[in-house]
């Protein structure tokens, strides 16, 4: 009798950890399990100041860590699983230290993109108009079109971790 029981309840616990329907990954992303699709709309530049291979920069970076960490297809479909649309709105640079002889020592340079994440299956949570910004300082003796191919490459990587996070981690 008692061999029947645990029997029974180590069926139940199998059958209870199998049922699970939310998938984790090593890099901490929650996927619905139905969820195949994704579209990455290209995001606009819409900043006053802006550099002209930004929106293609920051639109591929996202792709591309889309495509790479989760196991979803990119589509044009626009029934897609989930969706990802955005408008780049700052990008501006700034004093960020000054010496004691009121020159900037250091300048730096903001970039802001606002995103709507649309989900379409599972829980539907995505969220709208959400603003991710990144920054990143730089000697003020360089000019911006100096400096600008260094900082956008760095800040570019964390603009889009920031997004991929917030949409797939929940942070």
């Amino acid at each position: 009798m008692s061999r029947y029981i645990a029997l029974l309840a180590g069926i139940a616990l199998w059958a209870g950890i199998g049922g699970c329907t939310i998938k984790y990954s090593a890099n901490g992303a929650t996927i619905d399990p139905e969820a195949k699709t994704v579209l990455v709309r290209y995001i606009e530049n819409r900043a006053p100041q802006n550099n002209p291979q930004l929106s293609q920069n920051v639109t591929e970076k996202l792709r591309q860590k889309i495509l790479a960490q989760t196991r979803l297809t990119q589509t044009n479909d626009q029934t897609a699983d989930y969706e990802f649309r955005g408008t780049i709105t700052g990008y501006s640079v700034s004093n960020s230290a000054v010496t004691d002889i009121d020159k900037p020592a250091s300048a730096r340079l903001t970039i802001t993109v606002n995103v709507t994440f649309v989900k379409r299956i599972g829980d539907k949570k995505g969220f709208t108009n959400q603003s991710f910004s990144r920054s990143a300082d730089f000697n003020a003796s360089r000019t911006i079109n100096e400096a600008e191919p260094q900082l956008i490459a760095e800040i570019v990587p964390n603009l889009v971790d920031d997004i991929f996070n917030r949409a797939f981690a929940n942070w």
